[in-house]
């Protein structure tokens, strides 16, 4: 089997595997029938750290729906210890001490950056406290790992631009490439898999590694390849997630141009959802984040609690870090996110209501795509 296919085959069996489990009640950790009686009780403490605030998803998504999880799954009894890094290694560094200083059970992680947090990873090991990586893969003797398949993430992002450029659409057509943080594994597996799907279909004229996910930086980044490759010759943009196509719209815009490009992101945030009803934006990429998030709740709640059938169930498949191999691990599907789905998805999910996109600014849009 290819690995492409073995993605995509992850991918399906990773949504089976949610209704499988939902079936036979496997994913209500307090309830397991695992045969054993739990190490622990409900009064668990989970520590969970995040990266960053400039992606909105972590502040709006993950840490309430992972709290939320964790209650319903301790009948309230369970505490999160939350903490955000806010794109600072040091920091995250210092928040992760601080939770193992503080003994709690078990620490959910998505690292800032992926190699400089194994040694306070390997500090948790040492004091008898699990890690499950939570969206990053971050080095060292990590539990667990749950996330998306980022390499068809990357490459659902590089066919939708593909598909973008048209039926005329041949190699020498000029793309900038986007890409998220060199300090973040998932960002090479965006490349990777965008690269897949773009190699020898279009020229890759410019090529970036965006520092620290930053919109700014990407905008910067932009302004750049514009004066390069001149603004009037540039095909399609890749750009890694939502937060940088903001930027690059901005930059474009700043050159003067009206018609813009095909460009693509990642995250399913509202003004993206919003430049997509208007046009901006090509595609983003849905990631339920609350699946995600609930999920690692319930790995944390069965590695703590050593319900050992619970938490295999949940981490069926295995990864490898390069300092580890053989990681258990999760990893959740993904959908392309275009004008032509966003109420079969992030509406009907739940995200965000029609209201909240069609604000009177994207009324006539919204409107136009018959999202009412």
């Amino acid at each position: 089997m290819s690995s492409r296919a073995r993605r995509i085959a992850i991918s399906v069996a990773a949504s089976m595997m949610t209704l499988s489990l939902a079936a036979c009640g496997a994913l209500g950790a307090s309830e397991s029938s695992d045969g054993a009686s739990p190490t622990k009780g409900n009064d668990i403490t989970v520590g969970l750290l995040l990266p960053e605030k400039d992606n909105t998803r972590y502040e709006q998504f993950d840490y309430p729906f992972f709290k939320a999880k964790l209650a319903d799954l301790t009948r309230d009894q369970g505490d999160v210890k939350y903490a955000n890094a806010e794109a600072s290694a040091s920091k995250q560094a210092e928040q992760l001490q601080q939770m193992v200083d503080d003994k709690v059970d078990v620490i959910v992680l998505d690292a800032v950056d992926s190699k400089a947090i194994a040694a306070g990873v390997q500090k948790a090991k040492d004091a008898g406290i699990p890690v499950i990586a939570y969206d990053r893969l971050a080095e060292g003797p990590i539990d667990a790992y749950i996330s998306f398949d980022n390499e068809l993430v990357g490459e659902v992002q590089g066919r939708s631009l593909v598909e973008a450029l048209g039926a005329k659409a041949d190699s020498s057509d000029k793309i900038v490439m986007m890409n998220g943080s060199s300090t973040d594994p998932n960002a090479k597996q965006f490349k990777a898999g965008a690269l897949s799907e773009l190699s020898g279909k279009v020229t890759v004229a410019q090529s970036f590694d965006t520092k620290d996910w930053k919109p700014e930086n990407a905008e910067a980044n932009m302004t750049e390849a514009i004066e390069k490759i001149g603004k009037d010759n540039i095909a399609g943009v890749y750009s890694a997630n939502d937060g940088m196509a903001g930027g690059i719209i901005e930059a474009l815009e700043a050159a003067g141009v009206t018609d813009l490009p095909p460009i693509t992101g990642q995250d399913a945030d509202l003004a993206a959802v919003q430049r997509i009803v208007t046009g901006e934006q090509y595609m983003s990429v849905y990631k339920s984040y609350p699946q995600e998030a609930e999920h690692a709740a319930e790995m944390a709640v069965a590695r703590v609690q050593g319900r050992d059938i619970q938490f295999e169930a949940l981490a069926r498949e295995k990864v490898d870090s390069p300092t580890h191999k053989g990681i258990p691990a999760q990893l959740v599907p993904v959908v392309a996110l275009t004008k032509d789905n966003i109420k079969e998805t992030v509406v009907a999910d739940g995200f965000y209501k029609v209201s909240d996109i069609c604000t009177a600014k994207y009324a006539a849009d919204c409107t136009k795509i018959k999202l009412k």
